[in-house]
């Protein structure tokens, strides 16, 4: 890390303008696979089932270009993560386990480029509880990266599905940190018709995933010390917590305190794309100051630009503590394995 004062954006995004066309070879399994078709030397266009997605540019796989945007928002390391459309965690398992193994020797090149700078998030088949825990496991130990990012669902089955548990087991051995980011291809398709999929969709997604978690008994039968981060500051999950501990106590009224979402809560990390300074202050009051960490989306539409600007609020809103532990050291410390 060149400049230890410097930023750690622990949520970007990058794709590879090579990820493999495995529609080509799995077009009689009609799973809408995604491609990506380059445009010229710095642009690309990401299909979908062989339909345009979204135009992307040199952003998604440059390391220089990540580094020269870094240097000028003042960001010392970012964290990379697979394009959110490329999770397939509904797709034919053994496919998605080539495309997510794909995706992460590329994504290991990448942070080739200049290790002090990149840190790395891989992809797994999380539909296969086998090859997901497999994958992590290269991820950690042979790639040397932070954890992976999942999705928020896997197919119709819950983060909190007793199947998973061997795979977030492993993630807790491991001290790997577990991403979950929501994927636009998976929202209700009700919210496209509203024109909401951004702005209620995703933070939605996360917030029902993460309640789903909390409520449903995964925080207490896994294997403790799980480092689970939310992408969006947890999404609608600071707003949910206090009635999804009065509906705890409406089914149980004498559930432990311990035992109540909001009590669970604070082992979950986020990250603080909120764009909003009480939003984010909510997500601090929920997980932890310790637990909320710089994340801008780059190299999205969504991104915040510049980077951290959220904390840039008066001191009398955010100490220089507070904006510290969540622009930097908070990060470090889960680099540091600390």
């Amino acid at each position: 890390m060149t400049d230890p004062d410097g930023l750690v954006d622990l949520h970007t995004h990058a794709i590879s303008p090579d990820l493999p066309d495995l529609g080509q070879r799995q077009a009689g399994q009609g799973y809408r696979w995604p491609s990506v078709r380059r445009l010229d030397e710095t642009s690309a266009r990401i299909l979908l089932g062989g339909q345009p997605y979204r135009v992307v540019d040199e952003r998604c796989w440059s390391a220089p270009r990540r580094l020269k945007d870094m240097d000028e928002d003042g960001v010392a390391l970012q964290v990379v993560s697979p394009t959110p459309v490329t999770f397939c965690h509904d797709a034919p398992a053994e496919p998605a386990a080539e495309l997510a193994a794909a995706q992460n020797t590329w994504l290991a090149e990448l942070v080739g480029h200049d290790p002090s700078r990149f840190r790395a998030l891989g992809a797994v088949p999380l539909q296969h509880t086998g090859r997901a825990v497999a994958e992590l496991r290269r991820c950690v130990t042979e790639l040397g990266f932070l954890g992976v990012e999942i999705g928020t669902r896997v197919g119709q089955r819950e983060l909190g599905d007793e199947i998973l548990d061997p795979f977030f087991d492993t993630a807790a051995e491991l001290g790997a940190l577990v991403f979950v980011h929501p994927a636009d291809v998976t929202l209700d398709p009700r919210l496209a018709g509203l024109g909401i999929p951004f702005g209620a969709g995703m933070p939605s997604e996360t917030g029902i995933a993460a309640a789903g978690l909390l409520a449903g008994g995964a925080f207490t039968r896994r294997r403790p010390g799980l480092r689970l981060c939310l992408a969006h500051g947890g999404g609608t999950l600071p707003w949910l917590l206090p009635r999804l501990d009065k509906g705890e106590q409406i089914k149980d009224a004498e559930v432990p305190a311990e035992r109540l979402p909001s009590a669970l809560a604070v082992q979950i990390y986020s990250d603080s794309l909120t764009y909003d300074t009480a939003s984010l202050l909510l997500a601090v009051q929920r997980y932890g100051e310790q637990h909320v960490m710089l994340g801008t989306d780059y190299p999205f539409a969504a991104r915040e630009d510049p980077s951290g600007a959220v904390l840039m609020a008066p001191e009398d809103q955010l100490s220089p503590a507070l904006k510290a532990a969540i622009g930097r050291d908070n990060a470090r410390a889960l680099l540091e394995g600390r």
